[in-house]
């Protein structure tokens, strides 16, 4: 019973949100019926529906544990997107120069000079936050227009593809690849990364004792600094440790979906990151499911837009009322205590 209690909020959200945007589509002339027939269930109607949103699921699962896992610690760290960005150079980067490496060696090598990219990257802002207490949400912030600058040099330098109409890299090795689970529609085995890094992070902030310092440290600071916990690094820790997994989701989307560095390529998954994040209360465990939640509506808003022409701002309406109400359910639960 208090388990479904804790599930209510969401549900009601949920609902809420629906209804609101239900009505707006009414009076914009189109049949609300049809429109969230054709959201909730395009996903599910065809193998190629349901591959979408799995491959949509990865980055935004991993950009928003890039939000989570700081925030266990009690920090914000908003620079996913550019941490994504500069993990997809840094896979780019080694993809190319060594792409003739063997499989067994090329992947894991893209694999991690991503992730070591992406946490340098985190690591630039927790530094200033430890040498000169400067706050993480500025500084990461403006560590994403660098990124993009970064991106626009790298897509448009030695390595660009001068076929392309667009800021683009000419592809990787293909032994940097991930291999394919399956091929018609195709799924790489980026999902296998991306749910072993989503129960590696559960398992780390539930089970073990840093993990548990972690937590500690965001729940009371000064708490956790009498009892011995050193808070000034596990701010530092933490945000380390979310900006590698926002490296991995860049990793995932150059070897894994595109297999070369594009202008753009991080599309509007750290934000959404970042919105299921505040939809998960900065759960880490409730992640992956709002995750492939928000893949649903992602896919199902693409479908709507070209079956019967519903603009798909309507899904972002909806993604964005969910989180208002689901904010304005905790502040309701605190004035009733």
């Amino acid at each position: 019973m208090t388990q479904i209690k804790k599930f209510f909020p969401y549900l009601i959200s949920v609902l809420a949100a629906f209804l609101v945007v239900g009505i707006l589509l009414w009076a914009l002339g189109f049949n609300p019926v049809k429109a969230y027939q054709t959201i909730l269930f395009t996903s599910f109607r065809t193998p190629n529906g349901f591959v979408q949103t799995l491959l949509k699921w990865i980055p935004l699962t991993l950009t928003a544990l890039a939000f989570t896992v700081p925030l266990s610690s009690g920090k914000f760290n908003i620079g996913a997107e550019g941490q994504m960005l500069v993990g997809a150079i840094g896979a780019t980067a080694v993809g190319i120069l060594f792409k003739d490496l063997p499989p067994a060696l090329l992947l894991p090598l893209v694999v991690l000079a991503g992730m070591l990219a992406g946490s340098f990257w985190g690591l630039i802002a927790a530094w200033l936050l430890y040498q000169f207490n400067i706050n993480e949400i500025l500084s990461t912030v403006l560590l994403n227009f660098i990124s993009f600058a970064l991106v626009d040099f790298v897509a448009t330098g030695p390595w660009r593809d001068p076929a392309a109409g667009h800021p683009t890299t000419i592809p990787i090795g293909a032994n940097g690849f991930l291999p394919m689970l399956v091929k018609n529609p195709p799924l790489h085995s980026g999902i296998i990364l991306a749910v072993v890094v989503a129960i590696a992070v559960y398992i780390f902030t539930s089970k073990t004792t840093s993990g548990y310092e972690l937590l500690v440290t965001g729940a009371n600071p000064r708490a956790s600094k009498v009892h011995g916990i050193d808070t000034r690094k596990m701010f530092l820790f933490s945000l380390v440790i979310g900006a590698a997994v926002a490296g991995l989701a860049g990793v995932i989307e150059v070897a894994g979906t595109h297999h070369r560095l594009i202008e753009g390529l991080h599309s509007n998954f750290p934000t959404l990151g970042l919105i299921i994040g505040l939809m998960a209360r900065g759960k880490n465990q409730a992640v992956p499911f709002v995750a492939f939640f928000i893949s649903i509506l992602e896919v199902g808003g693409s479908a709507m837009q070209r079956t019967i022409m519903v603009p798909v701002q309507i899904v972002l309406i909806a993604e964005a009322l969910i989180l208002i109400f689901i904010l304005l359910s905790d502040i309701i639960k605190r004035r009733q205590k």
